[in-house]
């Protein structure tokens, strides 16, 4: 009898020990998702973030579940960048999601050469900015999505135009800091607003001092118009003090995100984020399943949107063309 009771104890303790090691095995099999963001505090990307984690939900991933997802946050501040990123590299994150442009993407790639790294498509041609061979065939461990969203100023400063035929002169917003934002305003702009018969006066904003000088400069010389082309956090954090500025100085503006014309603006044409930021579900579960991020083609935006503020146009005493009313996926009232 003592026997047997020593069989079935030696039994049910290794039945025990399997058990906790397959446990085990299967916690450790769980996914672990790294998202560094540099443009601002959770709140400011949680739209873009759900759409993201509905898209895993849709593709069998529930966060908390068999997906754990660390998030960190630059708030602004790029030097902290490089230390977040090294932080979810010790977590042995299995890919990493990068919201942001250049020096942020640039900041995971430093941190890791192996963990795979998806782009959520913010900022220039990361063929030009040195970080994929070719948009086929990335050839590294970078992939992901790009919008070109510094190559549309032409076109935002074409739909101002046709917005406000009579427009002339173009003051431009922008932090000099940014690169692929200085490139677009030395390299790109001048290109464009000589086809369209523009005259543009850049304003580099460094930092949020910058602003009461501008805006003085700007009231003595009266530009017909305001492009923000966005990018970096001075200008993400006073895009509704920009736009209070242009309302007020009846100066009908242009911006690079909707966000922009919520708080004000008048009007904002580039990739839809939050359709990106679905999509980038996709990259996450095809890594996860074992594709190469190296053989990764980066995609390029499919869907885009013109966003009009009816409100601010009647404020400034613009009337927006119909043709132009005509092609908004949005207009506020």
């Amino acid at each position: 009898m003592i026997i047997k009771k020593s069989v079935a104890f030696a039994f049910y303790t290794l039945v025990f020990a399997f058990c906790c090691r397959v446990e085990a095995q299967q916690v450790k099999k769980i996914p672990h998702i790294g998202y560094l963001g540099a443009a601002g505090y959770a709140a400011t990307e949680s739209a873009r973030i759900d759409a993201m984690r509905l898209a895993l939900r849709e593709l069998g991933y529930i966060d908390g579940q068999n997906i754990a997802i660390e998030y960190r946050y630059a708030e602004g501040k790029q030097d902290r960048l490089p230390a977040l990123a090294a932080e979810l590299v010790r977590l042995k994150i299995d890919v990493m999601v990068v919201s942001g442009g250049e020096p942020t993407i640039r900041a995971a790639m430093n941190a890791t050469k192996t963990i795979p790294i998806v782009m959520t498509g913010q900022g220039r041609d990361p063929v030009k900015a040195g970080l994929v061979e070719n948009l086929a065939r990335p050839g590294g461990n970078v992939t992901g999505l790009t919008n070109f969203s510094r190559e549309l100023g032409g076109k935002r400063l074409e739909l101002l135009k046709e917005a406000v035929p009579k427009l002339a002169r173009v003051a431009v917003l922008y932090d000099p800091v940014i690169p692929g934002t200085a490139r677009e305003v030395k390299e790109d702009l001048p290109v464009a607003a000589h086809v369209l018969g523009l005259d543009i006066q850049p304003r580099e904003v460094r930092d949020a001092a910058s602003f009461e000088l501008i805006f003085a400069a700007l009231n003595k010389q009266r530009p017909g118009g305001i492009y923000v082309p966005g990018g970096g956090e001075v200008m993400n954090a006073n895009r509704k003090r920009i736009a209070d500025f242009a309302l007020k100085s009846r100066l009908p503006s242009m911006y690079n995100s909707k966000e922009s014309v919520a708080a004000g603006g008048l009007m904002s044409y580039g990739a839809d984020l939050t359709d990106s930021y679905r999509r980038i579900a996709i990259y996450v579960d095809r890594i996860l399943k074992g594709a190469n991020p190296a053989e990764l083609p980066v995609e390029q935006p499919t869907k885009f949107e013109l966003v009009i503020n009816l409100a601010t146009a009647k404020q400034i005493g613009v009337i927006i063309p119909q043709s132009v009313l005509a092609r908004a996926d949005k207009v506020i009232r």
